[in-house]
């Protein structure tokens, strides 16, 4: 594998007024028939993307643990009992040896999470400095840090970080429900301020909390009517940790899980859309629809913040069985 023909390929630029969606139209798109949902969400990616073509991201917790989040979903949270240690952030040079590691396995974009909910200034110092390091590699650059201050998004934005991560998590009617710590606005504000400080944007949910159809159709309505909707969208299926509260949650259909692959897709054409968290639980032929339906990005490398993920090898396998390759590697 070549790893010195990284490039940053970014999609073509939205339009100006892009489509405003409904509750209702959304939840239709869930229950058109599967056949005709993939067929539809299939011409939207290939009309955009080399559908054979998928982002390697890889994700490294430079804070891990002590977070002062409930969060029902999190092992990291200070309310969940789930065994997770509390470490401090790491140094600048552990960063850059891990960013240098996953670019010589073949991942394009570099992603730092910290545990807590919002930095501190001389937290801020320390992250500015890994952005530069890991964007002198010649990665892309992403972090998630909580919330943020204008002040603090310039910073960032000055330092080179291409995109910020912040997930809605859900749809507003449903989020005091995982979440009391903070509300939907508090999100919301956050996302306005990377935008406003000229950063891409990160952000998708989690799918499987026992949410309802409608509130998974409100989770995707947030996120495409935003004007302009993120750049990349992840979608997590929920990893259900012993020790937090949504330990218990039932399984979502596989199926289901697709369809909402299928849908972001569609809603937000000209986004990276990132089958993220819950891949070391699906098969192979689940993953393979959830590219079917338009997934163009995953999270490469063994573990993601603190819960697993398939390894390298395996991906490798996979992609090269489906005919599929990293969008900087084209044969």
């Amino acid at each position: 594998m070549n790893t010195q023909t990284i490039e940053f390929i970014r999609p073509a630029k939205k339009a100006a007024t892009p489509p405003r969606w409904s509750v209702a139209e959304v939840e239709a798109l869930f229950k058109l028939p599967f056949s005709d949902l993939m067929y539809r969400a299939q011409q939207v990616l290939r009309e955009h993307f080399d559908p054979n073509a998928v982002q390697l991201s890889t994700l490294l917790s430079i804070k891990t643990g002590g977070c002062s989040e409930d969060c029902g979903y999190c092992p990291q949270s200070a309310f969940n009992s789930t065994g997770v240690e509390d470490r401090k952030m790491l140094e600048v040079n552990a960063v850059v040896e891990a960013a240098r590691a996953a670019q010589q396995k073949g991942a394009g974009r570099f992603c730092m999470g910290a545990a807590w909910r919002e930095p501190s200034d001389e937290d801020m110092a320390s992250v500015v400095e890994m952005v530069k390091a890991v964007r002198g590699l010649g990665m892309e650059t992403c972090a998630t840090l909580g919330m943020l201050t204008d002040e603090q998004t310039e910073q960032l934005r000055a330092a080179g970080l291409d995109y910020y991560n912040h997930n809605l998590d859900t749809a507003p009617e449903f989020y005091g429900s995982i979440i009391s710590t903070r509300d939907y606005r508090d999100r919301l504000d956050t996302l306005e301020r990377v935008r406003k400080a000229g950063m891409n944007i990160c952000s998708g949910g989690i799918v499987g909390m026992g949410e309802s159809l409608a509130q998974r159709a409100g989770l995707i309505v947030q996120l495409a009517n935003m004007n302009p909707y993120p750049e990349s969208v992840p979608i997590n299926n929920l990893v259900k940790v012993e020790g937090t509260p949504l330990a218990q949650a039932e399984d979502i259909d596989p199926l289901d899980f697709v369809r909402t692959i299928a849908v972001a897709r569609i809603t937000m054409p000209e986004a990276r859309v990132r089958l993220s968290a819950g891949r070391q639980q699906m098969s192979d032929a689940v993953q393979a629809l959830c590219f079917l339906a338009g997934a163009n990005s995953i999270f490469y490398g063994e573990q993601l913040l603190t819960t697993g993920n398939p390894d390298v090898e395996k991906d490798r396998a996979l992609l090269d069985k489906l005919g599929m390759y990293p969008f900087a590697e084209k044969m």
